[in-house]
């Protein structure tokens, strides 16, 4: 059985990995003030592609691992999207793997 990665390591993949071929999802806040709560229930959400259920059972474990709370996975595109929901997890997800937008 293999050794379960430290922190840094499990940091270090799941950085590569949203560089690869993550992405993040931002709340307009123009929007949801113009048609309200009802019509645009969009949040922040960072999601993490995985190739296989190989590599997406990997990432999960890696979040769980960092403590997030690990969402409903989904397919698309052929792949699976991990999604990682709610402005605090978004937050401290990007800080954790040291993204910047700019």
């Amino acid at each position: 059985m293999p050794k379960p990665p430290t922190r840094r390591e499990a940091i270090a993949e799941l950085a590569e990995r949203f560089q690869r071929n993550g992405y993040v999802r931002i709340q307009n806040h123009e929007r949801l003030h113009e048609v309200g709560y009802q019509l645009y229930k969009k949040g922040y959400e960072v999601r993490l592609t995985a190739h296989s259920e190989e590599e997406l059972h990997r990432i999960q474990g890696l979040l769980r691992a960092l403590g997030f709370t690990v969402a409903r996975p989904f397919a698309k595109a052929h792949h699976f999207r991990q999604p990682i929901y709610g402005r605090e997890q978004v937050r401290n997800f990007l800080l954790l793997i040291g993204y910047s937008a700019g």
